[in-house]
């Protein structure tokens, strides 16, 4: 196995192999491989200054993009921060960094722009390359802390999973503040394919783009893939693959976009794990909910005793984030314990069943949202649902159901005696015009207790 390249030494050897290619389109601006290693090598001298081994940004899509390459080309580590995180998280994740973190509202500016000298130095493959942000639904913020090792090899896994291959246009509309939508820079970029960068999610940006860009491959949240469906939205004839991840995806959608010819590829990875670990392909048969495949080339899965999924391998990150930049802070052995529930089916599929931290009691039988929500899910008049509990003397948690769409109790709850065990049935229902999902589509659980309880967060 060769070994591990940075971002920047990547971006040097496409400049050479197809300089004039196209490595990244925003807007109306087009960036070449040779263009782009070129502001690498002007923008790194004024980071390589800093004393800091962290960089801490705050800007939009296009700047984050550009920061990872100087960043790399300056072996420092990039955390890209969303421009209205509020000020407590700020402030939690500065303490996390400590002294090692830059914290910048702009990258300095570049030299003189010109043709990058020769090959980048050699960096040491265990370096910071990336940190993220991250505090799931729970919990206080942590940061992630991810090598050049980390990044090249989930890159190197995804591209020969997916595959992705020099010529391939990936439409990236995920926040680049999340590890979702910058672990696509590395795959395009470590494949010689081009990054089609948009500033957010929006429908009819998306829908306009994937008829006319010779789009290959993209990459969303199953609230992104609804809302393509609800506007009629086809999948393109060059559209080879749809990663869909960051939160559950619900039989109804799926067969919605199955039925519409979307080349679906549910799929499971987190921060931790620098984004796709494991990838369900179309040859896997018919799919059930929860079912996101195989782990990718050279990772391990297993099972604590209370059925968390673990995962082990070279895309597990250094560890979380201390002043002193020590590596293996949650990890064991340099293995990962997931907030997850999992099952590891006889073939090495994993089925991801939820966040064990959700759990419920009910009746003195164990409840989880998840299960519930997919259950629900498929009543007539259900357009989006989530499930959570309050605490009852009698039963433990009281499950309740809080409910977007036009469908009435009464039919909410016969379709609940019909496809949900007893403990499971919701004995409350609150209606929302729309549910708390962060930008990743994931579900906001703490502010789900507060809706349930009459308390809006």
């Amino acid at each position: 196995m060769s070994a591990p390249l940075s971002l920047a030494q990547h971006l040097a050897a496409l400049a050479v192999r197809q300089p004039a290619a196209a490595a990244l389109h925003h807007g109306g601006q087009t960036w070449t491989f040779r263009q782009l290693a070129d502001w690498a090598a002007a923008a790194a001298p004024p980071l390589v200054a800093l004393p800091q081994a962290i960089v801490g940004l705050a800007a939009d899509a296009p700047a984050l993009a550009l920061a990872a390459v100087a960043c790399s080309a300056a072996d420092r580590a990039l955390w890209p921060l969303e421009p209205n995180a509020p000020a407590e998280r700020r402030r939690d994740w500065a303490a996390l960094g400590g002294a090692a973190v830059a914290w910048l509202d702009a990258l300095p500016a570049a030299a003189a722009p010109g043709r990058h000298q020769g090959f980048p130095a050699p960096v040491a493959a265990d370096r910071p390359a990336l940190v993220i942000g991250t505090s799931g639904s729970e919990g206080r913020p942590k940061a992630v802390v991810l090598s050049h090792a980390n990044l090249d090899a989930a890159a190197a896994a995804a591209n020969r999973c997916l595959p992705l291959n020099p010529g391939d246009c990936w439409l990236d509309c995920l926040p680049l503040y999340h590890v979702g939508g910058l672990a696509i820079l590395w795959r395009c970029w470590r494949a010689g394919a081009t990054v089609l960068l948009h500033d957010g999610f929006n429908a009819a940006a998306v829908g306009r783009d994937l008829a006319s860009r010779g789009v290959t491959h993209l990459s969303l949240v199953p609230a992104m893939l609804a809302a393509l469906l609800d506007r009629g939205i086809a999948p393109p004839a060059s559209l080879r693959g749809v990663l869909v991840g960051g939160a559950a995806l619900s039989r109804p959608l799926y067969d919605r976009a199955q039925a519409r010819g979307w080349p679906l590829l549910p799929t499971y990875g987190m921060s931790e794990t620098a984004a796709q670990v494991a990838t369900r392909t179309p040859d896997a048969g018919p799919w059930r909910e929860g079912d996101v495949g195989h782990p990718l080339p050279g990772n391990r899965l297993a099972l604590d005793a209370a059925g968390r999924i673990r995962i082990g391998g070279p895309q597990v990150m250094r560890g979380y984030l201390t002043p002193d930049l020590a590596p293996g802070l949650g990890l064991d052995d340099g293995w990962l314990t997931s907030g997850d529930l999992g099952r590891i089916e006889p073939d090495g599929r994993l089925v991801v069943l939820g966040r064990a931290d959700d759990m419920l009691v009910s009746g003195g039988r164990n409840v989880h949202p998840a299960e519930v929500e997919a259950g629900l899910a498929g009543c007539p008049g259900v357009d989006d649902v989530a499930v959570t509990g309050l605490p009852d003397p009698v039963w433990g948690d009281t499950v309740v159901a809080l409910v977007v769409g036009p469908v009435s109790d009464a039919t909410l709850r016969d379709w609940s005696r019909t496809h949900l065990p007893g403990a499971a049935r919701p004995r409350r229902i609150v209606r929302l015009p729309a549910l708390p999902r962060n930008a990743m589509g994931k579900l906001e659980r703490q502010a789900l207790r507060a809706l349930a309880a009459g308390n809006p967060p």
